[in-house]
């Protein structure tokens, strides 16, 4: 059997500004941005640069309980893991572009790592893990 995970959704209070923000400071690639009149939702797709993998479906917020969540889907926890083949040049790209981080860069055992939010307040772990860790194949 062989299945995959294609998109995590992602609730944002507005699909304009949370494009801006994941295109302009984390250099992701807009993969699609379709307006569906029937539901009056746009269905908008962001993915990291030449990434393969899952992508993030940014889902705007369409009751109040929806939006009770947005900037804290996971209560507080890191939500997503942005790996990178070179983790110091994406650090000071993304400080100089006015991200946020919470945790400082660290060395793990896994790799280098820093927390940082989006802008809604979701945590991120920013990684660059080790050549011998288990999925650094899986996401090169």
């Amino acid at each position: 059997m062989r299945q995959s995970i294609v998109h995590i959704a992602l609730v944002v209070k507005d699909y304009d500004e949370a494009i801006e923000f994941y295109t302009k400071k984390l250099h992701f690639t807009l993969l699609e941005d379709t307006y569906q009149p029937e539901q009056n939702k746009r269905w908008v797709v962001v993915a990291p640069p030449d990434s393969v993998g899952t992508t993030i479906l940014l889902a705007r917020a369409s009751t109040p309980e929806q939006e009770s969540y947005i900037g804290n889907q996971t209560g507080g926890r890191v939500f997503l893991f942005l790996n990178t083949d070179d983790f110091w040049r994406d650090y000071h790209d993304m400080v100089s572009k006015g991200v946020e981080f919470v945790r400082e860069p660290k060395e793990q055992p896994y790799g280098m790592v820093a927390v940082f939010k989006d802008l809604y307040g979701n945590l991120w772990d920013l990684l660059e893990l080790k050549k011998d860790h288990p999925l650094s194949e899986r996401t090169k």
